[in-house]
């Protein structure tokens, strides 16, 4: 859970406090970089570098309420940037798959994480946080610093984009 002094003491750069509030959160923060790459070497220098980020600019948070939503925002600005330049797809672990539908064959589990991969990246980072991360649109949006209305349209645009892909129409590398 979630401690209150650890954060103020965090705040004013005890390494300690901050490693606490950290540990919390670090096999989270793991899974979350990991459907982003699908490596573990990968994943791991993501949170590392976000645990680096975070530490640097604890500052800049202004209530503790809002400390996990900072942090996953620089896990997924970190997780873009290294997908960027490495000019990498985000893959996605079939677990996520096995998740939302366990009676799923492994052949439609295989074609739906084929599909979910040629999707554009701003489908793929909607996809993973409204049905991986089970998160609630307000919060995608605040997440991805957009509108409600951003998440909830390139959430309908890959929901299509899938159904085209399962009806015969391949998407391709653009996500269409």
């Amino acid at each position: 859970m979630f401690n209150q002094s650890l954060f103020k003491k965090a705040q004013q750069g005890d390494k300690k406090a901050f490693l606490h509030l950290i540990e919390i959160d670090k096999e989270k923060l793991y899974k979350m970089a990991y459907l982003y790459v699908k490596n573990e070497n990968d994943a791991l220098d993501i949170v590392q570098e976000t645990i680096t980020k975070a530490f640097v600019n604890m500052s800049t948070v202004k209530k503790e309420k809002y400390f996990n939503t900072w942090l996953t925002k620089i896990l997924i600005n970190t997780a873009l940037d290294v997908l960027r330049k490495k000019s990498k797809i985000i893959l996605l672990k079939e677990e996520m798959v096995e998740k939302q539908s366990p009676d799923m064959r492994i052949e439609e589990k295989m074609d739906l994480l084929q599909a979910i991969e040629q999707l554009e990246e701003k489908y793929k980072t909607v996809i993973i946080l409204r049905y991986y991360r089970d998160l609630p649109v307000q919060q995608i949006a605040d997440y991805l610093n957009c509108p409600e209305g951003t998440v909830k349209s390139n959430l309908h645009r890959a929901i299509q984009k899938l159904k085209q892909f399962y009806q015969g129409g391949q998407v391709n590398e653009q996500g269409y």
